[in-house]
Order: structure tokens, then C-alpha cells, then sequence
């Protein structure tokens, strides 16, 4: 079980606040101020890793206070991910110090925390464009920059990847080293225990930095703490340790195995780390991840060490330096646009709830009236809304960790005993426990309801968080229903839709941001599973919406009426089962029919030609044309832009009814 970190050595409090000539007041971050005459003389003078290396080791401190202040200041007129980055800035610098970056190659799981090697790394002058259409991404990316080896975005992906760059240097008979730095966080998957396995089933040499960040698993005890650590990680200790073991391999195997087990639990009793030890790995710390003198030794011991997989447990905290970060990780995990003095963020005026506060209010109501309703996600309680739930209802919201495929599982045990299991999980995640969904759910026709949040384009977070497949991949499955709310009462009626349904799976899908503004009933309505609804009434051309495009749908009709093209628009709600009636009277009585859905190809629109086609009626002529996403991945920008670029909205709706009707069709209509 983990217990809390206690306080690193080292760490000070000078964090206070002090007035400026100018009569304000400013933050001071580590001994420096933020305010408009503030420099970065050695900060200025890194355009490369190579650069940092030049620098005496007396330097690295200040480096390190000029690379705080600068990510605080950059990312206060952008946005984007803080505290995670904060809590790296010395073992930022240090890795940096002490390998060859790039020859070296250093992954960055999940990257929320890689700001500060992107400005290490010649970034800085585009650290103003993060997040932002046609600037840097938010996470480490392979087509950005050579010091991003490896491309992230999900969590516990890095030991798997750098093992693979490992073995991949010792075929080409490299010599570099492959370092991977994954948070404490991304530890509760299992695929970080998977590579770890292997990775000590091999032998290989390969360099893990466990950055614990939250709660300690075993928290440094000051200078003992530091000393142990080098000690252990320095080459006369391991000489000692291996040439013992050579001797050891002449003594009867009882004996040899009590030796071994008693130096690695001496070890362990001092450091921690037996779990480690047993997957293969030689432990190393925990150590403060703060403090420089400590970390550089270190990490040059481990960088010079000889064959096998070492683990270097590195205490820091997330927010370091930035006292409202320190104080409030959660708030200041992701941010917007905030003041660096007082730390408070900019918020947008919504003149509509957000589909998440939507989702997280409907459920509560319907576990009122429900006590076998129970909510299971994974490391997301407040992106998923959950959080609330938790409040009203500790003893029957759960939070994983990062393991959505042992949360489906969960959920299916759960719902085997016969609660209501409601999985809120966004459709990224989704992805990762699939085959848990499919033998665990499906095939067991196990009434899992899933809560699928971020569907479609998520902005600033780009390609990496895009709710792109989940309908593709789960109206496939036999006997599961797929449902997509186009609006916030919508979702509010698939809510309690789902609490009622016990036959199979159920999901439903929504996306990230405010609803569109309608009237809210106090409670959802149950809806008549496969059926959709009509929406507005026309002749000439049928737009069939699968979820939020029905707002752009009906924008493009009425645009379609202006050019005398009288246009009917349905909401389908569910593409699995899907509403036959409802699809088989738009191909009859319309020229043209257009689907529209935010997900790829495969998904609503392929289940309506299905039907269509096995139904024989695309042999009258029916013009259709389905829209979906284009079969590539776009790029961070904002959730309009994004779907501007996929030809989703309104506009691109009324070019594809024309394109459909042909060339002469828009100029005759004009005349």
C-alpha cells in the first residue's frame, strides 16, 4: 500500500509574495520573480541538449529555477498541461545533463510532463503555439522533433517501447542507452508490468525512471536516503554484488539461493523496491527528484552500469515551485490560460451545461432511485464526472486506475451478480480494453453500460484523445446497442435508458464541451430501444444525424429549403439496432439521403448501407452519401476547425447534397 511522501529534503517554502516598484505584487517561484524584468541568461543560451552539457554542473540549479519560471510564463498565455511538467524540471535538466540526447534515447510516458524537455530541446521560441492549429503538439510526437523517439499520449506504453529500442540497438550492435520515464500513475497498468517482465526475462539493458509524483511508494529519507542510493547504483557496489555472485554459483544451491535472497532484501529494507527485484530489475533509491546533487550522481552511475534492466525511483512533486499548483495538482494538471500571480484561470461564460456535468447529474438521480447502480472508471474520476457521483455515493463508485481492460472486466463481474454497472470511460480509452468488451461482455451478453465520453474531436488534445472508432468498433458485436445523444436532454433520456436496460450491452456516446442550449427535462424519459426520431419534415433530401452533427444538419436544411431543395432531418439515436422503419422511409421518399456522424468509417453510416443494400433499396436510384470522418488522423486544433478540416459541418453538408444532385444542379436552382 502506498503511503505519502514525506517532505524532500531540501525543499524550501520560499514561496510568498513580495510588492515590485511598480506597486504590485508577484509570486516568487525558488528565490526568483516572475514579472515583465525577469531574464533567462542560461536558459537564452540552450538551443540544444548539447548546449546544457556545456554547462558547468554549479549551473544546472539556476538552469533548472530559469525553466520553471519560463514554463509558468509560457504556459499562462496558452493553456495546456502544468503541474505534471513542474514537478520534472530537475530531472529534466539532469537527464538531459547526463545522457546524449538524441543518440540516447529518452520516452516520455503519457508526455503530459514533457513540456519542459520540448523547451530544452529547441521548442522554446514555439512553446506559445502549444496546443494550438499548425503549433507544437501537446504531447511528445516522433514528427516534431528528433528528441521525441517515441510518440505518446496514452499512459504505460514507454518500458514496452523503449524495451523494443533496446533489443533493437543490441541486434545493430549499438551502444547508446534507452531511458524511459514513466509516472507513478501509469504504474497501475498492467502493460507496464507486462514490459517490465520481459524486459527482466531478457536481460536487457535498459533504464526505467519511476517518477512518483503522488503518494510514495516508499518515501526518501533524507541524506541515508541519497547515500544508499549511490552506493547502490555506483560501480564498486555492483562490482562487489557480481563478483559475490560468482562466487556464490560454487556453493550448494540451498546456500547460493539464501545469499541472494538475503543481499536483495537487505537492499530492499534500506530502498524499497523488492516488487522490482523479483520482475528482474536492479533497484535504485528512492531519491528527491529536486535536488540536483543528488539526482546527477545517480544517473551517472546507472548510465555507466553494464548489462541488465535498472529502475531508478525518483521522488518529486507535481506543481513544484508554482504554489497554487503545489496546493491544487488536480486543478493544475491541465489549465487555461491563468494569471501567474494569483494562479486563477480564465473560463469561458457557457450558456449550457457540459455534456460530462450532464452525464454525472442524470446518473446520480437514477442511483436515487436504484441502489444497484454502481460507476466504475479508470483514473478519471473528474473528467468522467464521476468524482460527483463518488460524493453522493462513496460506497458505490470505484476508480480503477489506469486499467480500463481490468474496469470493463469489473464491470462485468458486477453486472454477472446483478448490479448496473455504468463504465464511464472516454472512447480513447475505450480502445485499450476491447477484447474485454468482446469476451467478457458481449459474448456473455452482460448488460455493461457504457458511458463514452470525448466522442469525436476533442481540440487542443488532438489525434491521440479523438473519439474516432468506438462506434465502428462496438456496433459490430452481436446483440450490443449503440446509442449517440445530439444534445444535452438527449443524453439526459440515455441515461435512464441505459439504468433500465438489462437485456445486453449498452452504450452511449456524447462529446467533450458545453450541450447546445435546450430545455432540460428534470428527469430522462426511456427510450424505445432502435427507434429514432424525425426532426423536421421534408421531400427532396433526407439528413439522417448520428449524435452532435444534428445542430449542423439543421443549419444545412435550412439552407437547402432557401435553394428550394425541401429537406427532412432525422436523428437516428441508435446505430445499433438501428431504426429500419425510419432509414427505409427516407431512401423511399427522398432523392438524396445523407448520414452524418463524428466517428470513422465503418461506424452509423455503414450499418444504414448495410440495410440498404441488403434490403434492395439503393436499386432505385437513391443518391446517398455517407459522411464520416476521412481516413486519416488531423491534427490539434480547435473542435470547430477540426471539423471544418473533415467536412463535417454544415457547409460540407449542403456541397455534398449538391455534389449528389450533380454539377448543374446548384446553377439551375440559382437561376
Amino acid at each position: 500500500m502506498k503511503t505519502p511522501a514525506r517532505a524532500l529534503p531540501g525543499a524550501d517554502e520560499r514561496l510568498r509574495a513580495t510588492p515590485l516598484s511598480a506597486g504590485r505584487t508577484c509570486v516568487l517561484l525558488k528565490g526568483f520573480d516572475v514579472s515583465e524584468t525577469s531574464t533567462t541568461p542560461l536558459l537564452d543560451r540552450i538551443a540544444e541538449p548539447a548546449d546544457l552539457r556545456a554547462l558547468d554542473a554549479a549551473d544546472l540549479r539556476q538552469l533548472a529555477d530559469e525553466l520553471r519560471r519560463d514554463l509558468i510564463e509560457q504556459i499562462s498565455r496558452t493553456g495546456g498541461h502544468l503541474g505534471a511538467g513542474l514537478g520534472v524540471v530537475e530531472l529534466t535538466v539532469a537527464l538531459h545533463s547526463v545522457f546524449d540526447t538524441p543518440r540516447d534515447r529518452l520516452i516520455w510516458d503519457v508526455s503530459h510532463q514533457a513540456y519542459p524537455h520540448k523547451i530544452l530541446t529547441g521548442r522554446r521560441e514555439r512553446m506559445k503555439t502549444i496546443r494550438q492549429e499548425g503549433g507544437l503538439s501537446g504531447f511528445a510526437k516522433r514528427a516534431e522533433s528528433e528528441y521525441d523517439p517515441f510518440g505518446a499520449g496514452h499512459s504505460s506504453t514507454s518500458i514496452s517501447a523503449g524495451l523494443g529500442m533496446a533489443v533493437a540497438r543490441d541486434l545493430s550492435k549499438g551502444t547508446n542507452n534507452v531511458i524511459a520515464v514513466i509516472g507513478d500513475g501509469a504504474m497501475s497498468a498492467g502493460m507496464a508490468y507486462e514490459a517490465m517482465n520481459n524486459a527482466g526475462a531478457l536481460n536487457a539493458r535498459l533504464i526505467v525512471i519511476l517518477n512518483d509524483n503522488d503518494m510514495s511508494i516508499a518515501p526518501p529519507t533524507g541524506a541515508m536516503s541519497a547515500y544508499l542510493a549511490r552506493l547502490v547504483s555506483g560501480k564498486t557496489y555492483r562490482s562487489l554484488r557480481d563478483r559475490a555472485k560468482s562466487l556464490t554459483k560454487h556453493l550448494p544451491a540451498p546456500i547460493r539461493e539464501g545469499a541472494r535472497r538475503t543481499e536483495e532484501y537487505t537492499r530492499a529494507f534500506f530502498t524499497g523496491g523488492t516488487l522490482f527485484e523479483e520482475l528482474g530489475f536492479y533497484y535504485v533509491g528512492p531519491i528527491d527528484g529536486h535536488d540536483l546533487d543528488h539526482l546527477l550522481p545517480v544517473l551517472k552511475n546507472v548510465r555507466d552500469a553494464g548489462a541488465g534492466p535498472i529502475l531508478v525511483h525518483v521522488v518529486t512533486k507535481k506543481g513544484k515551485g508554482y504554489e497554487p499548483a503545489e496546493n491544487s495538482a488536480d486543478k493544475y494538471h491541465g489549465v487555461s490560460k491563468f494569471d501567474v500571480i494569483t494562479g486563477a484561470q480564465a473560463k469561458s461564460k457557457a450558456n449550457a451545461p457540459s455534456y460530462t456535468g450532464v452525464f454525472a447529474d442524470s446518473l446520480i438521480r437514477e442511483a436515487e432511485e436504484d441502489d444497484k447502480i454502481v460507476a466504475v472508471n479508470a483514473a478519471m474520476p473528474s473528467g468522467t464526472g464521476l468524482d460527483k457521483f463518488g460524493a453522493r455515493f462513496p460506497d458505490r463508485s470505484f476508480d480503477v486506475g489506469i486499467a480500463e481492460q481490468h474496469a470493463v472486466t469489473f464491470c462485468a463481474g458486477l453486472a454477472a451478480e446483478g448490479y448496473r454497472p455504468f463504465a464511464a470511460i472516454y472512447s480513447t480509452f475505450l480502445q485499450r480494453g476491447y477484447d474485454q468488451v468482446v469476451h467478457d461482455v458481449a459474448i456473455q451478453h452482460l448488460p455493461v453500460r457504457f458511458a463514452i465520453d470525448r466522442a469525436g474531436f476533442v481540440g487542443a488534445d488532438g489525434p491521440t484523445h479523438a473519439g474516432s472508432f468506438d462506434v465502428g468498433f462496438l456496433a459490430q458485436l452481436p446483440g450490443m446497442v449503440v446509442m449517440a445523444a445530439s444534445d444535452e436532454a438527449e443524453l439526459k433520456h440515455m441515461v435512464r435508458t441505459a439504468a433500465a436496460y438489462d437485456e445486453s450491452p449498452i452504450a452511449f456516446r456524447y462529446p467533450r464541451g458545453n450541450g447546445v442550449g435546450v430545455d432540460m427535462p428534470e428527469r430522462g424519459e426511456i427510450l424505445a430501444i432502435g427507434k429514432g426520431r424525425m426532426v423536421k419534415e421534408g421531400t427532396k433530401v433526407a439528413i439522417l444525424s448520428f449524435g452532435t452533427r444534428l445542430a449542423d444538419a439543421l443549419i444545412a436544411a435550412r439552407e437547402l429549403d432557401g435553394f428550394g431543395l425541401s429537406t427532412s432531418v432525422a436523428d437516428a439515436r441508435f446505430a445499433k439496432p438501428l431504426d429500419t422503419e425510419l432509414v427505409a422511409r427516407l431512401a423511399r421518399e427522398h432523392e438524396v439521403l445523407v448520414t452524418i456522424e463524428e466517428g470513422a468509417v465503418g461506424g452509423f453510416g455503414s450499418q444504414v448501407l448495410q440495410f440498404l443494400a441488403m434490403n434492395g433499396l439503393l436499386d432505385a436510384g437513391l443518391k446517398i452519401r455517407p459522411m464520416a470522418m476521412p481516413d486519416r488522423f488531423i491534427d490539434h486544433a480547435s473542435p470547430d476547425a477540426m471539423i471544418r478540416e473533415a467536412g463535417l459541418d454544415a457547409k460540407a453538408i449542403v456541397d455534398t447534397v449538391f455534389r449528389a444532385l450533380g454539377k448543374e444542379a446548384k446553377r439551375q436552382l440559382q437561376a
